[in-house]
């Protein structure tokens, strides 16, 4: 029997039984009395109830709402001040560098997460223009650093970078310009008590006042690198397995943000002249051109991102390849200018970087591609040159640091908050639907059971069956 049915059988034997008894010679109840009284009062109840609820539902939403948004964007509206809400609706890549106030961001050598080699101010470098650079896009505004909004931007949050010593280069900037905002430097710390130093294939920094890390691990292509296969020419000393991703990979998911890079190492003194050659599956490429293999290990990577990335969590960024500035082909004297060259001399072109666009088109991860070789082509002033830890050796590869990989960062940093700003703003929308989606639920219980009540309550006083219809 169904519970409809077993309310009605129990209502009809109450009813029954009242009768029954009553007719022995029980006293008479005027039940009908004492059901109006009760019903009078359940009435008022649901009539305060219904006003309450549209008070409070009213004050919420004029109050409470508008303070909830403004709670998520708490820290990252003063952090990211778009210039006539120009952010991500321009080609930030495509502008000119300016001299400007208040850089660099950080002292190198009061940070503890530069490697000595980078810090070009302490190693002897004396003239201080190629840190006042900032970049300006044509048609939008790269907004003002602000630390401590970064820092509650990444509170909680696992950072990771991927890649070779450049990428080690930016994740000691971002590290350095985060630290300048935290108040106790102790608290600030890498998490294996390691030096930094480009022999270890991870780091990672724990800032614990925020409860979030930035980690660095070494990955030069990518991909894995093998031993010398069985029946092999002599020439070949280990291979790069392009259809591999570093046995590494998998230490690298479940985080918040990814930065990657590769591109300096796929070099014929890196990879032939050290007898490592190229191999997909069992088979041995000898053949195979450096671009070539560049793009099956992008495509190889660009597998592993569909496969193994959760989209909804992490955002991932691919910086292209970063010029050089070597005055030959030998890389072994470099011109360190005073000032940003006024022409790239070709290089703002790469076909690493091509490559890198081109796969990217390809993915359907949404994927942020940091296309940095134009806007760092015209650096000449900013490399490390003879300003390094071996001053023996002109380094024009590198960069100094503060310097070009801190306008990495920002831009990167530019982007999270324009992506967070986008999901916070589709929950707000989210919410302001649910909240009215309650309301009219709400709303219909309310009304109906006020004119079910109001029906007993009238049935009560006897109305006449015609205003009862």
């Amino acid at each position: 029997m169904s519970a409809l049915n077993r309310s009605i059988s129990f209502n009809k034997t109450a009813s029954f039984n009242r009768r029954t008894l009553g007719g022995i010679g029980s006293p008479k109840v005027n039940h009908n009395r004492f059901g109006c009284v009760f019903l009078r009062f359940r009435f008022i109840v649901i009539i305060g109830s219904l006003i309450s609820f549209f008070v409070a539902i009213g004050g919420g939403y004029r109050y409470v709402l508008p303070n909830l948004s403004h709670a998520f964007f708490q820290g990252q509206v003063p952090l990211f001040d778009p210039y006539n809400g120009s952010v991500g609706k321009c080609d930030v890549f495509d502008g000119s560098w300016v001299q400007v106030e208040g850089y660099p961001l950080y002292n190198a050598t009061e940070c503890p997460f530069v490697e000595q080699g980078f810090d070009c101010l302490g190693n002897g470098r004396s003239d201080r223009d190629y840190l006042s650079w900032r970049w300006k896009p044509k048609n939008c505004e790269i907004p003002r650093f602000d630390v401590r909004g970064v820092l509650e931007m990444l509170r909680s949050k696992r950072v990771v970078f991927v890649g070779d010593s450049m990428s080690r280069t930016q994740w000691e900037s971002l590290i350095c310009m985060l630290m300048a905002g935290v108040e106790d430097k102790r608290s600030v710390y890498e998490v294996n008590q390691n030096k930094i130093t480009k022999r270890i294939r991870f780091l990672g920094v724990r800032f614990s006042a925020f409860n979030f890390t930035i980690e660095f691990f070494r990955s030069v292509f990518l991909v894995q690198q093998g031993r010398m296969p069985k029946h092999a020419p002599r020439r070949v000393k280990s291979t790069l397995l392009l259809d591999k991703l570093d046995d590494m990979s998998d230490q690298w998911v479940n985080s918040d943000i990814l930065i990657f890079n590769t591109g300096h190492w796929w070099v014929p003194s890196k990879l032939f002249d050290m007898g490592c050659y190229f191999q997909v599956g069992s088979s041995l490429k000898l053949g195979m051109s450096i671009p070539a293999a560049f793009r099956i290990a992008l495509e190889t990577w660009a597998s592993w991102v569909e496969r193994e990335i959760n989209k909804n969590r992490t955002h991932i960024f691919f910086r292209t390849f970063e010029p050089s500035h070597w005055s030959d082909l030998t890389r072994r004297a470099c011109n360190v200018t005073q000032y940003p060259t006024l022409e790239t001399n070709g290089r703002d072109q790469s076909l690493f970087s091509d490559i890198v666009l081109e796969v990217m088109k390809n993915v359907t991860t949404p994927i942020n591609v940091l296309h940095v070789t134009s806007m760092s082509a015209f650096r000449s002033d900013a490399h490390v040159g003879n300003w390094s830890d071996n001053p023996s050796i002109q380094d024009c590869s590198h960069w100094c640091l503060p310097g070009v990989p801190d306008t990495w960062n920002e831009i990167i940093l530019t982007q999270l908050f324009t992506d967070y700003e986008i999901y916070f703003q589709q929950m707000e929308s989210l919410s302001k639907f649910s909240y009215f989606l309650i309301l009219f639920f709400h709303f219909w219980m309310g009304a109906y059971g006020m004119i079910k009540h109001i029906h007993y309550w009238l049935k009560c006083f006897k109305i006449p069956q015609l205003l009862l219809v």
